[in-house]
């Protein structure tokens, strides 16, 4: 599994999807596993949850900074 192509993917389905991204936030394994469709081993899963959680992140500070300066 390429595991940040994989996160590309999820990140934007999670952006895209209000109640995902508020399931993601309080249940980040449950809304994982509800999106793949599998259970995945536990390290599996935290890796693909600390990588979802960082690059939301940085999409957020991203969106920020733009609109501190005007671009989006």
């Amino acid at each position: 599994m390429d595991i940040k192509a994989k996160i590309e993917e999820l990140v934007a389905r999670i952006k895209s999807d209000d109640a995902l991204r508020k399931q993601f936030q309080s249940e980040p394994v449950k809304a994982l596993e509800s999106l793949l469709g599998v259970d995945l081993p536990d390290d599996q899963i935290k890796q693909l949850v600390d990588g979802i959680k960082a690059k939301l992140a940085v999409d957020d500070i991203g969106s920020v900074l733009g609109g501190l300066f005007g671009k989006k």
